[in-house]
C-alpha cells in the first residue's frame, strides 16, 4: 500500500467536477432561502453581505493551509487524515468519528428538508403528495447514485448547480435592471452596520452557510491530480460561493431598502426570495425559485451523502469501521456498501421521525442539519490547527503565510464562529426544545470515545495503532511498512 498519496489510474474528476461537488454541498439557493432572511431578521439587517466577506476571506485562510495537508495526504481522507498528519493518531481518531456522526446528522437533516419543501412547492401547484413520499423518492435518487461512480453524480451536480446559479443570477440582474446602483447600498459596509447590534448572529449564520465546502479532500483517490485539483476546487469553491452570496444578499438589501430589510425578513422569513422573485422575475421566476430549491435541496442532499460514505470508507480501511465499508465497487470505483449504509441509516432515521409524527422541518431538519453543522465547523478549526502542529514539529516548509499566519487566522475565525454557534444553537435550530438545546454535548462525548479507543489501540494492538492514518499521509521515500516501525511520532 502506497503512502504517497497518489491517486489510482482510474481518477476521472478533474477541478471542475470537484467544484461542482462541493458547491452543491453548501447549496447556495438553499443557503439564500433559508439563510439569508434569518440573517437579515435575527443579525445585524442590512451588513449580513458584509458578515459574507468576512467569513469568505476567514475561510479562504483556512484554505491556504488546508492545501497544505492536502498536498501532504494526497487529497483524499478529508478531516481524519488532516489531524493525524498534523495532530496525531488520538486527535485523528476523535475526528473521524466526529466527521462520520456530522457529515450523516447534515446528509439525515436535508432529507427532512427535501421532503417537507418538495410537499410544500407540490401543494402550491395543486398537487398533494404527504412529505414521507418525497424525501423516499430523493433518498431512492440518492442512493442509486451514490452507489455509482462519482462523476456521474458530479454531472447530475453539475447541473442542478447551473439552474439554482442561474436562476438567482437572473434575480441579481433583474434587480440591478431596475434600480440600477440603488440596488447596492453603501450602508452594508459601512462599520456601524457591519459591526453593529446583532453582527455576531450574522456572522454565525455566514459560516453555516459554506458547509460542505472543504469536503473537496475526500475526493483524491478519484481525482486525475489530486495534489493541484483538491486545493484548486477549495479555493474556487470558497471565492465563488463568498462571492455570490455576497452580491446576492446585497442586491436582496438594495431591493428591500436598507432601513426596511430587517423588519421585512422578519415578517417574510422564508418566503423573502420567492417574494423577490415574483416581484422582479414575475410568476413564472417565483416558480423556478420554488422547483430549484427542491433540486438545491437533493444536490445538497447527494453531495454530503457521498462525503458521509467516504469518511465510512476511510475509517472502515483503518480498522475503526467494519472491514466490509471500505469496500470498492470493482467497476464503479465507488464505496458502495458504505453508500448502501449510509442511505439505509438515513432511511432508518427519517422513518422513525415520520412513524413519531413529528415535523420533517421544525424537529427533524433544525436538529440534525443543526447538530452537522456544527461539528463540521469544529472539524475546520481542528482542521486549521493541524497545520500549525506540523509548523511546530518542523515539518512545514516554514513559510510565514502558508503555514503559520493563514492558518491561524483561520482557525481563529473557525473557533469564534463554533463559540457562536454553540451559544445562539437554539436560534440556528429553531427549537426551543432542551433535548435539541442538548445535542451539542454528543460532538465532545463522540470525541471522548474517539480518544479512549485510540488509547485502548496504542496498548492492546500497537501495530494497528500506528498504522491509523498512515495510508494518507505523504511520508515520501519510505516503504509501506516504515512508519510503523520509526517510532510513534503521531502518539
Amino acid at each position: 500500500m502506497s503512502t504517497s498519496g497518489s491517486p489510482p489510474p482510474s481518477g476521472r474528476l478533474g477541478t471542475g467536477h470537484i467544484l461542482f461537488l462541493i458547491v452543491a454541498a453548501a447549496a447556495p439557493l438553499s443557503a439564500m432561502v433559508g439563510t439569508v432572511p434569518l440573517a437579515f431578521a435575527f443579525g445585524d439587517g442590512a451588513g449580513v453581505p458584509a458578515a459574507f466577506l468576512f467569513a469568505g476571506v476567514t475561510l479562504l485562510c483556512f484554505s491556504v493551509g488546508y492545501a497544505v495537508s492536502a498536498r501532504r495526504t494526497g487529497g483524499s481522507g478529508g478531516f481524519y487524515a488532516s489531524v493525524a498528519d498534523g495532530l496525531g493518531r488520538p486527535p485523528a481518531v476523535a475526528a473521524g468519528y466526529v466527521a462520520l456522526l456530522s457529515y450523516n446528522c447534515a446528509t439525515i437533516g436535508l432529507a427532512g428538508a427535501l421532503g417537507y419543501f418538495t410537499q410544500l412547492v407540490l401543494a402550491a401547484h395543486g398537487l398533494t403528495v404527504s412529505w414521507e413520499w418525497c424525501a423516499a423518492v430523493g433518498l431512492v435518487l440518492t442512493a442509486v447514485l451514490g452507489y455509482r461512480e462519482i462523476a456521474l453524480s458530479a454531472r447530475v451536480l453539475a447541473l442542478l448547480m447551473l439552474g439554482e446559479i442561474g436562476v438567482l443570477a437572473a434575480l441579481d440582474v433583474a434587480i440591478l435592471a431596475r434600480h440600477g446602483v440603488h440596488a447596492l447600498p453603501t450602508a452594508s459596509f459601512s462599520p456601524h452596520v457591519a459591526a453593529g447590534h446583532g453582527a455576531g448572529v450574522s456572522l454565525m449564520f455566514a459560516f453555516v452557510s459554506f458547509i460542505g465546502f472543504e469536503s473537496a479532500a475526500l475526493y483524491g483517490k478519484e481525482a486525475k491530480d489530486p495534489r493541484r485539483s483538491v486545493p484548486r476546487a477549495t479555493y474556487a469553491a470558497v471565492v465563488l460561493i463568498a462571492g455570490f452570496y455576497a452580491l446576492t444578499s446585497w442586491l436582496a438589501v438594495g431591493a428591500v431598502g436598507s432601513d426596511r430589510v430587517r423588519e421585512v425578513a422578519g415578517k417574510q422569513m422564508g418566503d423573502l426570495f420567492f417574494v423577490l422573485g415574483d416581484d422582479f422575475l414575475g410568476k413564472a421566476g417565483s416558480t423556478g425559485l420554488q422547483i430549484l430549491l427542491c433540486t438545491s435541496l437533493f444536490a445538497a442532499t447527494l453531495a454530503l451523502h457521498s462525503a458521509a460514505n467516504r469518511y465510512a470508507q476511510v475509517l472502515a480501511a483503518d480498522g475503526l469501521l467494519p472491514g466490509a465499508l471500505a469496500a470498492e465497487h470493482p467497476r464503479h470505483r465507488s464505496p458502495h456498501r458504505a453508500s448502501l449504509a449510509q442511505s439505509a441509516l438515513t432511511a432508518v432515521v427519517v422513518a422513525g421521525f415520520a412513524v413519531a409524527g413529528l415535523d420533517p422541518y421544525a424537529d427533524l431538519t433544525t436538529s440534525m442539519l443543526g447538530l452537522g453543522t456544527l461539528g463540521i465547523v469544529a472539524l475546520q478549526a481542528l482542521a486549521a490547527l493541524s497545520v500549525l502542529g506540523l509548523r511546530l514539529r518542523g515539518e512545514g516548509r516554514g513559510h510565514w503565510w502558508r503555514d503559520t499566519v493563514a492558518p491561524l487566522l483561520g482557525f481563529a475565525g473557525l473557533a469564534a464562529s463554533v463559540w457562536l454557534v454553540v451559544g445562539n444553537f437554539d436560534m440556528l435550530t429553531g427549537s426551543p426544545s432542551r433535548v435539541i438545546a442538548a445535542l451539542p454535548w454528543l460532538l465532545p462525548l463522540v470525541a471522548l470515545g474517539g480518544l479512549l479507543y485510540a488509547a485502548r489501540l496504542r496498548s492492546a494492538q500497537p501495530v494497528r495503532y500506528r498504522l491509523l492514518g498512515v495510508r494518507h499521509t505523504a511520508v515520501p521515500d519510505l516503504p509501506p511498512a516504515a512508519p510503523a516501525l520509526s517510532g510513534d511520532r503521531h502518539a
